[in-house]
């Protein structure tokens, strides 16, 4: 089935806010789950690819949480088409790189996804708005307890639920939060506290997961052990740290005005006139603008737009998810000046909102 239908969709985790969402923007539970005797997808066959697929549809069909799902069959995808879904958060880089036998899962409000034949059979995931990390467990295993009710899952009484990578292996599970932290990277404390997360074990990787940078300030912090806890310690203790992250960019933040007020507020609005008046800006500036932007909503010096608006164009003005609104490929000159028109679009109807 075509993707047509997600271009013009916006995820719900885009469309409100959750709990910290001043500084945390989303939370993901991803699960890892793979059927019984059937080899991983690094070492199965076609038609044991086939198989999985097959036994997924089925057992989709008769699922309450994935109803009126868009079934994408991966093969049939331009490079464009792959990057587009990666910028949505929808598939993991992995799963864009050329392979037969793939399929990708998405429900109708972009809240669970699964995709099917990545690392393992089934890599099912829910996003929500802020830190909710809990709430987006609960739903993703009870979509998964649905899922197994109807298939057999490769699992051991000794070590839990089998995975192709030993580090999933247990409850197959990753929590990851992805917060933004420019206060700690303006005042040049980011560094030390990335550095004292690692210490706990925690991952910190960059904005589209794994292998990525940090672009905009944004980062993604993750638990890195699966094994010998449950899925409800895992979650306290990621939910534990990303409070104190909180915490920390929080008093960056007031440091910041009690010390450097005017030389911040410069910065915030000289980057919303930037955004406000641009006619050919990259993607990189883009992230930078808004990354100020939001910064300056939540220390209450923008007022004029909404960070549902600033988040959401975070994601629309990233270069595969502009062509797919244009509808054609863009050279990258073209690409900067259809996102200088996007910006400004979209910030002139946030502050005409209220009229």
């Amino acid at each position: 089935m075509s993707i047509t239908k997600l271009v013009g969709q916006i995820a719900s985790w885009l469309q409100k806010e959750g709990p910290l969402s001043d500084i945390v923007v989303s939370s993901r539970v991803r699960l890892a789950r793979n059927y019984d005797l059937i080899p991983f997808p690094n070492r199965a066959n076609k038609e044991q690819l086939r198989e999985v697929i097959s036994k997924t549809e089925k057992a989709i069909k008769n699922s309450k949480y994935l109803k009126n799902t868009l079934i994408i069959d991966m093969s049939d995808l331009t490079d464009i088409d792959i990057q587009f879904l990666v910028e949505k958060h929808l598939i993991s880089q992995e799963f864009g790189k050329p392979k037969s036998e793939q399929i990708l899962v998405v429900s109708d409000k972009e809240i669970i996804s699964i995709m099917v034949n990545e690392e393992d059979h089934l890599r099912l995931q829910c996003i929500q708005p802020g830190l909710q990390l809990l709430d987006s467990w609960r739903l993703i295993n009870q979509a998964t307890l649905e899922l197994e009710s109807q298939v057999e899952f490769a699992f051991s009484k000794t070590w839990g639920y089998l995975t192709s990578c030993p580090t999933n292996v247990g409850t197959g599970m990753r929590a990851s939060v992805l917060i933004h932290l420019p206060a700690l990277v303006i005042t040049k404390q980011i560094g030390k506290v990335l550095q004292a997360v690692a210490k706990l074990g925690i991952a910190i990787r960059g904005l589209y997961g794994e292998g990525t940078e940090a672009y905009g300030n944004f980062f993604q912090i993750s638990n890195q052990v699966t094994l010998g806890y449950s899925e409800e310690d895992i979650i306290n203790n990621i939910e534990s740290v990303v409070k104190q992250v909180v915490g920390y960019e929080e008093n960056a933040r007031t440091l910041m005005i009690k010390e450097n007020k005017k030389v911040i507020e410069d910065k915030i609005w000289r980057a919303y006139g930037t955004l406000s008046n641009v006619r050919i800006i990259d993607f990189q500036e883009t992230l930078d603008m808004l990354s100020l932007l939001r910064l300056g909503i939540g220390l209450k010096i923008i007022d004029k737009i909404d960070r549902i608006l600033v988040n959401r164009m975070f994601i629309i003005t990233q270069p595969a998810y502009l062509q797919k609104l244009e509808g054609r490929k863009l050279e990258p000159y073209e690409r900067d000046i259809a996102r200088a028109n996007l910006i400004r679009g979209n910030l002139e109807k946030g502050e005409n909102k209220d009229v």
